[in-house]
């Protein structure tokens, strides 16, 4: 079970995203700064859109500097949360290091990174997304069962980048509402 107490204990010792790229080997830093090159800024739909949020989101990665997953979708987390930091706290953990918190959120029976954890403002938990998106999943798997698969460390095409970001987008602007509508949370704001 993942209790306040926890998620807050795991919150508060995360780190920024750039602090904690900075805990990678130089060569990890290079690939996690060399994709994130590559994810566009949000459109003005988007960022309008995330600018809404109006429920602190403290939000957790569990992660690992070494994961060619975290390297292609954590610097997307990133983005959206630079959107509107009033709202969204955004921190990473390493999944080795927290093991007490990794071993809660296995998914289909693994320890599966980037797993993302968003809470409400008093760290209760809300929802949970894990390793990948829907539209990284059918990427992988049109990949991987169709004819051919491509070589480790492929160019990630830009459509596919752009569906990852709008289905993590997505999931952001899910828990945004979840918070938002909470009774517990509109009677506490009187909203």
């Amino acid at each position: 079970m993942m209790t306040p107490s926890l998620l807050k204990a795991s919150f508060d010792v995360g780190l920024p995203y750039g602090r904690y790229v900075e805990t990678g080997t130089p060569a990890q830093q290079a690939n996690w700064n060399r994709f994130r090159d590559q994810v566009p800024d949000l459109s003005d739909q988007q960022r309008k859109l995330v600018g809404l949020f109006s429920r602190r989101m403290p939000v957790l990665v569990i992660s690992g500097t070494w994961c060619g997953d975290c390297v292609q979708q954590c610097p997307m987390l990133e983005r959206i949360a630079e959107a509107n930091r009033e709202a969204i706290d955004l921190r990473f953990v390493d999944r080795d290091e927290h093991k007490d918190l990794a071993d809660r959120v296995m998914i289909c029976g693994g320890h599966r990174v980037p797993t993302v954890i968003f809470m409400n403002e008093e760290f209760e938990f809300v929802s949970l997304l894990g390793d990948r998106t829907l539209a990284r999943y059918r990427a992988i798997a049109a990949r991987q069962l169709g004819a051919s698969c491509p070589y480790p460390g492929a160019p990630i095409p830009a459509d596919e980048i752009a569906a990852t970001m709008q289905d993590w987008l997505n999931e952001f602007e899910r828990a945004a509402l979840l918070l938002r509508l909470s009774p517990k949370l509109r009677q506490k704001h009187g909203d």
